[in-house]
C-alpha cells in the first residue's frame, strides 16, 4: 500500500511538471514571438532614422546652397546700389546745369541771345549760332530724360533684386524649419530605438529565465519519471541474494557459464570490439542480476551498444557496469546493497542473444571481474 501512494504521488508529481512545462513553452513561445517583433520594430525603426538623416543632409545641403544664392544676391543688389547712385549723380549733374542755363537765359532775356546771334559774321554763321542754341537745348532735355530712364531702371533692377533676395530668405526660414522638423523627429526615432533596445533586452532575459526554467522542469519531469518507472520495476525486483567468498558476490548466480571471457576473443558480430572488457554470464530473459557490492547507482538507463545499462560506483576506485539488462529496478543517484536484485538478464543493444555483460573498472581501468569473484 505504502509502495503504490509513493507510485502515485510520484505520477501526479510527473503530471504536475508536464502541466507547468506546458506552460513554460506557452510563455518561452510568446517572449520569442515578442523579440521577433521587437526586432521587427527596431529594423524599421532604424531604417526609417536613416531615412531622416539622408533628408537631414539634403535640407543641409539646400539650406548652404540657398545661403550662397542669398549672398550673390546681396552682392547683385549692392552693384545696383552702386549703379543707381551713380545714375542719381548723372540725372542730378544734367538737371543742375539745365538749370544754370535756364536760369541764365531768363535772367538776361532775349537780349544776350540777340547779341549773340548779331556777332554772326555771315548769314552762315548765323543760321549755324541760331542752331547751336536750339541744339543745347533739345540735348539738355534729351540728356535729362536719359539719365531719368537710367534712374528707373536701375531702381526697377534693384527692386526686383530685393524681391528675389526676399524670396530666396523666406525659403532659407522655410529650410531652417524643416531642419528643425527633422532634427525633432530624428531625436523621437533615436528614443523609439534605444526604447525598443532596452524592451530587447529585457525581453532577452525574461526569455533566458524562461529557457532556464524550462530546463530546469525538464529535468525535474525526467527525475520524477525515472524515480516512477524505478518506483514500478522495483516492483518486480526479488530478495537480494549473496553468494561466494570473493570481494563482490556473483552478479547473476545459478548462471554461471561464461560464454565470454575477459580480454581479447574472436569478433562475435559486426562491429564487436575483439578486445573483451568484462564478462559475459549466458543466462535465459529475466533472470536476476545482483549488484556486486554496496554503493551508488551512477548511471541507469539506455546507452547504446550497451543497451539498459546499470554503473555502480562502490568506492575506493571500483566500479561495475551492468549491460544488455531486459529491465532496470534501480535510479541514478540510488543507493544499492551488496545482492540487491537491480535488474534482469536481456539482449538489448548490441547483443548476440540473452546474456549478462558484467564489467569491473579500476581506476578508470577494466580489469578481470574473476580476480574479484
Amino acid at each position: 500500500m505504502k509502495k503504490k501512494r509513493i507510485l502515485s504521488l510520484l505520477l501526479v508529481c510527473v503530471l504536475c511538471f508536464g502541466m507547468v512545462g506546458q506552460v513554460e513553452a506557452s510563455k518561452i513561445s510568446n517572449a520569442k514571438k515578442k523579440a521577433q517583433e521587437l526586432q521587427s520594430k527596431k529594423k524599421t525603426a532604424v531604417a526609417e532614422k536613416k531615412k531622416l538623416l539622408k533628408q537631414l543632409d539634403a535640407v543641409l545641403n539646400e539650406m548652404e546652397a540657398t545661403k550662397k544664392k542669398i549672398t550673390a544676391k546681396e552682392d547683385e543688389i549692392s552693384k545696383k546700389e552702386e549703379e543707381l547712385i551713380i545714375a542719381q549723380v548723372d540725372e542730378n549733374d544734367q538737371y543742375e546745369a539745365m538749370k544754370k542755363r535756364i536760369k541764365f537765359m531768363y535772367e538776361n532775356g532775349n537780349e544776350q541771345l540777340v547779341e549773340f546771334l548779331l556777332k554772326s559774321k555771315s548769314l552762315g554763321e548765323f543760321l549755324n549760332n541760331a542752331e547751336y542754341i536750339t541744339t543745347i537745348s533739345s540735348y539738355d532735355r534729351k540728356m535729362l530724360k536719359k539719365f531719368q530712364e537710367v534712374v528707373k531702371k536701375v531702381e526697377a533692377q534693384e527692386e526686383a533684386l530685393k524681391k528675389e533676395n526676399e524670396e530666396l530668405k523666406e525659403m532659407q526660414d522655410s529650410l531652417i524649419e524643416k531642419q528643425s522638423s527633422v532634427k525633432e523627429l530624428l531625436s523621437d526615432k533615436k528614443s523609439e530605438i534605444a526604447g525598443l533596445k532596452a524592451d530587447i533586452k529585457k525581453n532577452k532575459a525574461k526569455l533566458n529565465a524562461l529557457e532556464k526554467a524550462a530546463a530546469d522542469a525538464a529535468r525535474k519531469r525526467k527525475e520524477a519519471s525515472a524515480s516512477a518507472s524505478a518506483s514500478t520495476s522495483s516492483g518486480g525486483a526479488g530478495a537480494a541474494v549473496v553468494s561466494g567468498n570473493g570481494t563482490f558476490t556473483h552478479p547473476c548466480p545459478g548462471y554461471s557459464r561464461i560464454s565470454s571471457y575477459f580480454g581479447y576473443r574472436e569478433q562475435p558480430i559486426a562491429g564487436a570490439s575483439t578486445n573483451h572488457k568484462g564478462m559475459d554470464f549466458a543466462a535465459p530473459t529475466g533472470t536476476p542480476i545482483y549488484a556486486a557490492a554496496g554503493g551508488t547507482v551512477v548511471s541507469a538507463g539506455y546507452s547504446g551498444n550497451a543497451g539498459n545499462l546499470i554503473v555502480i560506483n562502490h568506492g575506493n576506485g571500483l566500479s561495475t557496469y551492468y549491460m544488455h539488462c531486459h529491465q532496470i529496478y534501480v535510479h541514478a543517484g540510488q543507493k544499492v546493497s551488496k545482492g540487491q536484485n537491480i535488474a534482469i538478464v536481456g539482449t538489448t543493444g548490441n547483443s548476440t542473444g540473452p546474456h549478462l555483460h558484467f564489467q569491473v573498472m579500476s581506476g578508470g581501468v577494466p580489469v578481470n571481474p574473476l580476480k574479484y569473484l
